[in-house]
């Protein structure tokens, strides 16, 4: 049986104006940091036999002192990556409805049928980030791997992996905190959820 604990990146510079970062590589806030360093405490007394982030640095900002609190490589996999939101890059939801408000309200209604213009294709995330997952979780039987990466890409993959409709991502899991903690179990090639969205300190370490 292998844990992965699902990490989203730490607060970003993009953070208090709600503006979409898919693969735009912003930088963390100095509250980013804070929340890294407070997950890097958590890492090292977790038993991390790993810890995997995407190729974006503000997931990386975040991994690599858990990474070295874990006393592991940090493994970078751009499988890992954030969804792409296209024309949505860079832009507030106030913006999106004046660039293109018939696009956000189809968007609204079904999220992966009318992704956002120009964007990737969910359910192509959803399938690079769970075959990612598995190969992690090949890598580190029996272990327990922290995997930091972005929101949208792991509430993709929950629903994915739980086997409930892509499209439904946005009302199952309306978001995920920074640095909280998902905890899903690969046993017998059957994933668990042991816990979502879960803040660092809520539970001793198992």
């Amino acid at each position: 049986m292998t844990t992965l604990v699902l990490v989203r990146h730490g607060e970003t510079v993009w953070h208090a104006e709600n503006r979409y970062a898919g693969v735009s590589d912003i930088s963390l806030t100095a509250r980013g940091h804070d929340q890294a360093a407070q997950l890097a405490g958590w890492a090292g007394t977790a038993g991390l036999s790993g810890v995997w982030t995407s190729t974006l640095s503000r997931a990386q900002l975040t991994a690599r002192p858990c990474a070295e609190a874990a006393g592991t490589p940090l493994r970078v996999d751009e499988r890992l990556r954030e969804l792409d939101f296209g024309d949505a890059e860079g832009l507030t939801r106030g913006e999106m409805r004046e660039q293109f408000p018939e696009a956000l309200d189809a968007f609204h209604a079904d999220p992966v049928a009318d992704h956002l213009p120009g964007g990737e294709d969910p359910a192509h995330a959803a399938q690079r980030f769970t075959e990612c997952l598995h190969d992690i979780a090949a890598q580190h039987p029996d272990g327990r791997v922290l995997v930091v990466a972005h929101t949208t890409a792991i509430r993709l993959a929950l629903c994915q992996l739980l086997a409930v409709p892509l499209r439904d991502y946005r009302r199952l899991f309306p978001f995920v905190r920074n640095c909280a903690l998902t905890e899903i179990r690969l046993d017998g090639g059957r994933f668990s959820l042991i816990e979502f969205n879960a803040p660092i300190g809520a539970r001793p370490v198992a």
